[in-house]
């Protein structure tokens, strides 16, 4: 087929797996603003018990991407993504429906186990889209990829935070039936990425594993210190999730409708740089160019969070958190180029149990630092010392990206048909 002919098909798979990635990042939304909120309900109001809770739940999750996350990446290599995706968002739906009717913490606890293990929706989409995508034109649409993922946290915790006014537990209802259709979308819709002759060989369990992940990306030249630059990134952006919701409504005093609100306005911000700016900006200084912008932002970005004393201070930094939306596509459009078709799902994989291990990591980090600083308030005023250490490791990753990025790496620029 020509270049001309497959255009369109592209432009359409990569619709199908945008709306696939939106729904779902939509129903992850309408949680955020609620979970922690329910753990605080179940430790009987207790903001500091609620933040070290919510810091085991995270870190669980957290293993699990750790321990699966390569598994996942190598099977979407082996028999195509859109299995991987279906198992991924069956296990969601699962999820929010556990949470939904959990009569106690340790009910939430088995939700968020469950999701762990079967959590790759993200990560596959990404491979889609490298699938699909010729290399010049994938930070673009990881930019779009990314769009869909800041459209979900803009939507849904309004919708979330909405919804908790009525009952803590209906917006856990109303994710799991988005998650269900979003399931069903891809059972009669969404078509497959990878080709069986463009699929690895065979799956081969003694490199499913994270030690296996890092002797991969060690063996691709630049991509681990890539790698160590998104592990940072991610480790940093672990902050918000954790202790978002309790920062919130400790120090700004903010309800859970409010704080759907403030997570609209930042979602809006980062949309807008994905969808409209990202393109333009990699044309112009390149993905290494967008990768070091989005660090330097990122921050900056977290020390005005940690230091801003008012909500509206708060909200006036969010711009500036903004330019961190080009950290991702810069990083994901350097390291896919640098692996071959039949190995992006274990770029993924790889990419997913770095993200795992953040996930460990921050919520301990964070989470712990966030109830030491409340609990020692009246001696230590500092309940920003959580975003400065985030903005701490920003500063790490900008570091390490102008150190191991090179204008001049090889690249694979196979053809994504």
């Amino acid at each position: 087929m020509s270049p001309t002919s497959t255009a369109p098909r592209r432009r359409a798979v990569f619709g199908f797996i945008f709306a696939c990635g939106l729904m779902n990042s939509v129903s992850f939304g309408i949680m955020i603003p609620v979970l922690a909120n329910l753990i605080k309900q179940f430790m009987g109001g207790d903001t500091a018990a609620a933040a070290q809770w919510t810091v085991l739940f995270a870190s669980v999750w957290g293993i699990m991407q750790l321990v699966c996350g390569p598994v996942l990446g190598m099977l979407s290599d082996r028999f195509g993504r859109r299995p991987v995706l279906l198992i991924s968002l069956a296990g969601l739906a699962i999820d929010f429906m556990v949470m939904a009717l959990a009569p106690n913490l340790a009910w939430l606890f088995a939700g968020r186990v469950l999701n762990g293990l079967t959590a790759a929706s993200f990560s596959t989409a990404n491979a889609y889209v490298a699938d699909v995508t010729e290399p010049g034109r994938r930070a673009k649409m990881f930019g779009w990829m990314g769009s869909a993922i800041s459209f979900g946290f803009l939507a849904g915790p309004v919708l979330g935070g909405a919804l908790a006014e009525i009952s803590l537990r209906l917006p856990f209802l109303v994710a799991a039936g988005l998650t269900a259709i979003n399931w069903l979308y891809g059972v009669f819709v969404l078509p497959e990425s990878l080709p069986p002759e463009r699929r690895m060989a065979r799956f081969d369990w003694w490199r499913a594993n994270p030690v296996g992940s890092l002797d991969f990306l060690r063996g691709h030249g630049e991509l681990l210190g890539l790698a160590g630059v998104g592990f940072l990134y991610q480790l940093a952006f672990t902050v918000g999730p954790t202790i978002f919701v309790l920062y919130g409504g400790y120090r700004y005093h903010w309800s859970p409708g409010d704080i759907g609100l403030v997570m609209m306005a930042t979602g809006g911000l980062g949309v807008v740089v994905q969808t409209l700016l990202v393109g333009p900006v990699v044309a112009q200084i390149g993905e290494r160019g967008a990768l070091l912008l989005g660090a330097g932002a990122g921050c900056l970005a977290f020390a005005l969070y940690g230091a801003a004393p008012t909500g509206w201070l708060y909200l006036a930094s969010a711009p500036v958190f903004a330019g961190l939306s080009f950290t991702q596509p810069g990083l994901q459009g350097l390291m896919t180029s640098r692996v071959a078709p039949a190995e992006q799902g274990r770029l993924q994989g790889a990419n997913q149990g770095l993200q795992g291990l953040a996930s460990v990591a921050g919520p301990v980090v964070f989470g712990m630092t966030f109830a030491w600083s409340v609990r020692r308030e009246a001696t230590l005023h500092a309940p920003g010392l959580a975003f400065f250490i985030a903005s701490t490791l920003m500063a790490a990753a900008f570091v390490l990206a102008v150190k191991v990025t090179r204008p001049a790496a090889t690249r694979f620029a196979a053809d994504p048909r």
